[in-house]
């Protein structure tokens, strides 16, 4: 299972969805560093539903098929890069689902137009 994370900087004009191992602490300066960007904050529930179509909870890679301006940019760690399965959120609180990462990485998000920054975390 990976976290996924919703973010944005202060000003509310640019976001970020994190997508880590479940077991990683967020840090969010850690972050910011990695991306070369200004500190960063967990968006409001308002934004996310917005956004991504979901509530608190329930954030899912999926949720980029709703982004057709392009805010979202996706970030990865790359500890979830490697492993074959990806099991996430179908964008409700109780529902998941397994798929191939790769599926996710060279199917999906190109699909979508959202072309993945990696990072360690």
């Amino acid at each position: 299972m990976v976290k996924t994370l919703f973010l944005c900087n202060r000003q509310q004009t640019q976001f970020y969805l994190l997508i880590t191992t479940a077991d990683k602490q967020f840090k969010a300066k850690d972050f910011s560093n990695q991306l070369g960007i200004s500190r960063v904050k967990f968006a409001s529930a308002d934004q996310l539903e917005r956004l991504l179509g979901v509530k608190i909870g329930a954030v899912t890679i999926f949720g980029v098929l709703l982004d057709k301006d392009q805010v979202i940019q996706v970030v990865f760690d790359e500890e979830v890069v490697v492993q074959e399965w990806y099991g996430c959120s179908v964008g409700t609180t109780t529902g998941y689902m397994k798929i191939r990462t790769s599926d996710v990485i060279h199917k999906f998000l190109p699909y979508t137009d959202h072309l993945p920054k990696m990072i360690q975390i």
